[in-house]
């Protein structure tokens, strides 16, 4: 019975997220998008009890994309400078 209880509250919580997440009036796009990089930057998936994880994380992932940024930019100028 126990196992039961265990699947059923599982279905729903997929159920649930799936609905949060396809919901027209909900949250956008681009309020999912925005909060998904934040949470991405600020190294929300690691283990907050280790702060240098936490630490390490945040600078390689902050250097990350201050990397891909200048490499866009770069290409850009590139681009545009012609022949």
């Amino acid at each position: 019975m126990a196992q039961r209880q265990n699947s059923d509250s599982e279905s729903r919580r997929i159920l649930q997220r799936v609905a949060q997440e396809t919901d027209p009036a909900g949250n956008s796009f681009v309020a999912r998008t925005t909060k998904g990089m934040r949470d991405h930057v600020s190294a929300a998936d690691a283990d907050r009890t280790d702060p240098i994880e936490v630490w390490g994380t945040r600078v390689g992932r902050i250097l990350g994309l201050l990397l891909a940024l200048g490499l866009m930019v770069w290409l850009v100028l590139f681009l545009t400078r012609g022949s």
